[in-house]
């Protein structure tokens, strides 16, 4: 009889169970107070690896020569997650860097001279919102940058990532993240946006990055974030969506980010985020599934005052944005673009009436054990560190502690952080934005009164 025939992807599979499985065996076969040093996130390591990276990298980094807005987020939104901040002189210097890779018709680019990009501009946005102070915030010339995101805009109702180039969800999600969280969102922006996303939603119940190709956990994320901005997340296969993402957890506790596909630690935040955004979302899940608001029975009316519970709410969202900023001449009707605008506070500040899609402790295990290394987290056990996977790594870390939380600015309780509370307690983000939750409260209000 022939052999079953073994793949690459299956023989790379079994040997990262059996390293994760010596790593679980070795944690649980030692005394807990050992137990406790090896599971301690290692703060001062990592802190010290971020900074080094912030202010100079090696010669080898020169391919990520187009992707330094990247590398100033993905340290800087690390080290507010760690409760760090950076000293006066490399705030001072990540201004001025981002600053000249802003375009001057608007955008940002990978560095200075470089063409704009919708995914550096991202990455520059958030930097600089992560910073926080007046002078990040004013850097950013808004209204150029609106010109920008229009001339990326694509006749199919998605986004190109720069002049010519691919045209995919990310793109969409990036350029309605940024232009909500500077409160420059419009209908012109947001015209079409909901049929392209949801051309790419798969038969799987996920979302790939253009229609017709595989589901993946990153363009998930991406996809549904941004229809959560634009409010037309009811539009998606809910339930499909669901049944994907619960089976992308692996065997090791972590995430991975296709079907049979290896565990990878960035997708800690970008498949943990997908469930975790989900959880805000059950009045339109139990609407898709024909259920009641507390799973028992069929729709009735009660499932209609749920709903109008909810829209009461966006009103007083809508009033509480008008009293911070009062209409100016001219913009009495403006109610229903600060509607639009502001739907990432509202979501922020819906209860969390699901229990999370996943094991929330087995993933915050996956992520101290297996990706955290002395300093930097790394994708998995036999690779090495990098900044992107300790932003992301720690980022899913912080999702897992806070999927349990009810309300937005309530820690979490210890018996839902893995690991001493105190040392292993991350700071929250905001899960459409990845910005840590008080620097995307400080730029809520400063750019909700331009």
């Amino acid at each position: 009889m022939e052999s079953r025939r073994v793949t690459k992807t299956l023989e790379d599979q079994r040997m990262v169970e059996r390293q994760v499985r010596g790593i679980y065996d070795y944690f649980y076969s030692i005394p807990p107070n050992s137990q406790s040093v090896i599971l301690e996130l290692q703060r001062d390591k990592h802190f010290d690896f971020l900074t080094r990276g912030l202010r100079k990298l090696g010669p080898l980094f020169s391919v990520l020569d187009a992707n330094r807005p990247w590398l100033c987020y993905w340290i800087l939104h690390s080290i507010t997650l760690l409760g760090e901040s950076v000293d006066a002189g490399l705030e001072n210097d990540s201004i001025d860097f981002l600053t000249r890779c802003q375009d001057k018709d608007g955008g940002y680019a990978g560095g200075p001279g470089q063409m704009p990009h919708l995914a550096t501009t991202y990455a520059a946005v958030n930097s600089l919102i992560t910073l926080g102070s007046p002078k990040a915030l004013s850097s950013i010339n808004r209204e150029k940058l609106h010109a920008f995101l229009l001339r990326m805009k694509d006749p199919s109702g998605g986004f190109r990532m720069h002049d010519g180039g691919e045209l995919d969800v990310r793109a969409c999600y990036t350029a309605i993240s940024v232009a909500s969280i500077l409160n420059i969102v419009d209908d012109e922006l947001i015209h079409g946006v909901g049929n392209f996303i949801l051309s790419c939603q798969t038969y799987e119940g996920g979302i790939a990055g253009e229609p017709g190709a595989e589901a993946h956990g990153g363009y998930t994320f991406c996809g549904l974030a941004a229809m959560i901005l634009i409010n037309e997340v009811n539009r998606l296969d809910l339930p499909r969506l669901i049944d994907w993402v619960v089976f992308r957890q692996g065997v090791e506790g972590g995430f991975q980010g296709r079907t049979n596909k290896l565990v990878d630690g960035c997708y800690s935040f970008w498949q943990g985020a997908v469930a975790f955004l989900i959880q805000r979302l059950n009045l339109v899940v139990h609407e898709q599934l024909g259920l009641s608001n507390d799973l028992g029975t069929e729709s009735d009316d009660s499932s209609e005052s749920e709903l109008s519970d909810e829209e009461e709410h966006l009103e007083g969202t809508s009033s509480h944005v008008q009293e911070i900023c009062p209409p100016q001449e001219g913009q009495e009707n403006a109610s229903d673009t600060t509607k639009i605008a502001d739907t990432g506070y509202e979501f922020i500040n819906r209860p969390i009436a699901m229990q999370p899609l996943y094991d929330s402790m087995y993933l915050q295990q996956y992520v101290l054990l297996c990706s955290q290394v002395d300093g930097g987290f790394r994708d998995k056990p036999g690779k090495g560190r990098d900044h992107y996977h300790t932003c992301y790594c720690l980022s899913g870390l912080s999702i897992a502690q806070y999927s349990w939380t009810d309300e937005a600015d309530s820690p979490p309780l210890p018996r839902d952080v893995f690991g001493l509370y105190s040392r292993n307690l991350v700071e929250q983000i905001h899960p459409l934005f990845n910005i840590e939750l008080d620097r995307y409260y400080e730029a809520r209000k400063y750019f909700s009164c331009l």
